[in-house]
């Protein structure tokens, strides 16, 4: 299994008792939904190997305690500590409306309801306090849209369009010296 066909889905945190029980803090606004799984890929060095799981409860909310098959001691439990968990993408609860995953919308066209097709999505990065949609125009431009609830208007799974309504002058930023140079 690759990383790139699975989504994280959480971080081996610390120990729980001495024979090898592990939390993993969860990275998800439904932790609920993974409290009874059978298996987990768990990230150690390049590759994902999958563990599977012979119990699990959840645990102060974003929590979920577990104890791997063959993971047996403290030893065991300290030689996965800080490693990635993954699951397959299809895993993933489908979402709808103006909901939606990063990964998902990767390559979908960006229209502004008032400046049209814009470019497409090539990123969003979120590293920084505001996640931004990091769209790259037909000129090779980069163009950067604070990804906030208000600016999305619609997004259209089939055809793969991401609908915003920016503020006035936003895009012009970008294109500007562009709109200079073919006057």
């Amino acid at each position: 299994m690759r990383k790139e066909d699975c989504f994280y889905l959480g971080i081996i945190v610390r120990k729980h008792s001495y024979k090898g029980e592990v939390v993993i803090k969860l990275d998800t606004d439904e932790p609920e939904l993974y409290g009874k799984m059978e298996s987990v890929f768990v990230a150690l060095g390049n590759n994902l190997v999958p563990f599977f799981i012979e119990k699990s409860s959840l645990h102060k909310g974003d929590q979920l305690r577990v104890k791997f098959e063959g993971v047996d001691t403290e030893a065991d439990a300290e030689a996965i500590m800080k490693a990635g968990l993954y699951l397959p993408l299809e895993f993933l609860p489908k979402l709808s409306g103006k909901q939606f995953y990063y990964h998902e919308i990767i390559g979908f066209s960006v229209e502004d309801v008032n400046k049209g097709i814009i470019g497409k999505i090539k990123k969003i990065n979120d590293n920084a306090a505001q996640e931004i949609l990091e769209i790259e125009t037909e000129s090779n431009r980069q163009i950067l849209i604070p990804l906030v609830d208000d600016f999305i208007k619609k997004i259209d799974r089939e055809n793969e369009k991401f609908i915003v309504e920016t503020p006035e002058g936003l895009i012009d930023l970008y294109l500007e010296d562009e709109h200079e140079r073919e006057d």
